[in-house]
């Protein structure tokens, strides 16, 4: 298995540090309102990574925070005059609801920044001790961004050239800083929000050291993996390197994953300019599974373009997919066989190439545009090898196949058979009884009721089959 290594700049040989196990760390969102879309991008890759990993047989520690004290968590407190707690913890409920409607899995633990402080001031503590921090007049404090001679090596950034950044945290007191680069820590408390005690003032931490402490506590000194979106390279995950590394005396993350950004038709997604979308957003028009195949349908590492025509083309992709199993969950009930024939034994050997076509993929640094091209040979494989006469054997090999690899992807296939209500299924009854009767007008009448209530019905040769709109 190949990934890409953002310290290396290039494809590395995954190895774990403990053979069989994973961990695993993706920086989780910032719990002040529903996610967006952008938000979704590492929320299903990063969930696919792990469903891969486990797979190949390892057992995965994954392990995803939600920011749950922050500036505009607070900000919204204040507005609705609430504790920011109630936010948070609103919100929090929200992600978790959208992450179930794209069937990402929980995390093995998600911590919360505000549950994890006493850590937090633990490890200022340490870097103050080892020399890599200072204590400002106000009570601020910074770490030594020069203290720590490999800054930079993640964002493959120069010292001397480097700024703040955009997320530095800037706080009362910034004039107090030794040098321009240097990163706040703990920050003194401002009136109206809320704070801790601390050995240096009342306040509240840094971004960047929460996920520090977390991922050391939940995760051990050194992991596995660490990843999120590209955004965070610099100087988020930058600075989560400089604060562990120089704390813990070791190497922090063996391999950074990261996502590239998602524009929406053509341009940066942004609210100002009025092309931001939420998951409920999206949740309104589509399936969330439609959401999660679209994502998963260009490289991880590779701008994803979101637009309507394209989001169709996701929907009607899953579709066949979905479709290809609701043929065989039909075709299965009405077989027998619980052995294939000689034939069907060399179309199931067949088959097995299409698993080594998207392990293939999958192992070239999680490639699911190309895995799920295999997904699709194997469905056009199965539509051009089944038949009426196909052993319950060779159904249920291919079946398990389709839906095996889709579930890898976080792809739920295989739909349940829904109840019809007593009075759709005494129309659908009329119905056939009007075609007997060579009464179409009927016929077609009880068609467009039914579809009026988002039901679609299919003449085929094997009956009458209905899906929902």
């Amino acid at each position: 298995m190949k990934v890409y290594n953002t310290l290396s700049k290039r494809k590395e040989e995954f190895v774990p540090l403990e053979d069989g196990q994973v961990s695993m760390y993706v920086c989780g969102p910032t719990v002040y309102n529903l996610i967006h879309i952008g938000n979704a991008r590492p929320m299903i890759v990063f969930d696919t990574v792990r469903r891969y990993m486990e797979h190949r047989g390892y057992r995965v520690n994954y392990v995803s925070n939600f920011t749950d004290v922050d500036d505009k968590i607070i900000k919204k407190a204040n507005e609705e005059g609430v504790d920011p707690s109630v936010i948070s913890e609103r919100y929090i409920e929200e992600c978790k609801r959208d992450m179930k409607g794209m069937n990402v899995k929980p995390a093995t633990v998600h911590p919360k920044a505000t549950e994890e402080i006493d850590g937090m001031i633990e490890m200022i503590q340490t870097l103050l001790d080892k020399d890599h921090a200072y204590v400002a007049e106000d009570g601020t404090v910074y770490f030594k961004t020069r203290s720590f001679r490999d800054y930079g090596k993640l964002s493959h950034k120069n010292l001397d050239d480097l700024r703040s950044g955009a997320r530095s945290l800037l706080v009362t007191g910034e004039d107090q800083k030794q040098d321009p680069l240097d990163f706040v820590l703990w920050k003194p408390k401002k009136e109206g929000e809320p704070y801790w005690e601390s050995p240096w003032c009342q306040g509240r931490p840094g971004w960047h050291i929460e996920c520090s402490v977390m991922s050391r506590k939940y995760l051990g000194e050194q992991i596995d993996i660490h990843a999120g979106g590209e955004d965070l390279i610099f100087p988020h995950h930058e600075n989560e390197i400089a604060q562990s590394e120089a704390a813990n005396g070791k190497e922090f993350a063996k391999y950074w994953l990261h996502n590239a950004f998602l524009n929406i038709d053509n341009h940066k997604m942004s609210k100002s300019a009025g092309n931001f979308f939420t998951v409920r957003d999206i949740g309104e028009k589509y399936d969330l599974q439609v959401l999660r195949f679209f994502m998963l349908s260009a490289h991880y590492r590779s701008p994803l373009n979101f637009s309507a025509e394209l989001m169709e083309a996701a929907k009607n992709g899953l579709e066949r997919i979905i479709g290809c199993v609701g043929n065989l969950n039909f075709l299965l009930e009405r077989a027998s066989g619980e052995e294939m024939t000689e034939e069907e034994r060399e179309s199931a050997k067949q088959a097995e190439a299409y698993i080594a076509q998207f392990d293939e993929a999958m192992d070239d640094d999680f490639n699911t545009a190309d895995a799920i091209a295999a997904i699709f040979d194997l469905v056009k494989f199965t539509n051009t090898h089944v038949a009426e006469s196909s052993t319950k054997a060779f159904l249920q090999a291919l079946k398990d196949e389709i839906v095996m690899l889709s579930d890898i992807c976080g792809l739920i296939v295989d739909k349940k058979e829904e109840l019809l209500d007593a009075d759709v299924e005494a129309l659908i009854r009329e119905r056939q009884e009007a075609r007997k009767a060579k009464n179409f007008a009927r016929a077609d009448e009880i068609r467009d009721t039914l579809a009026a209530q988002g039901i679609l019905l299919e003449d085929t040769r094997e009956g009458v089959k209905w899906k929902r709109a």
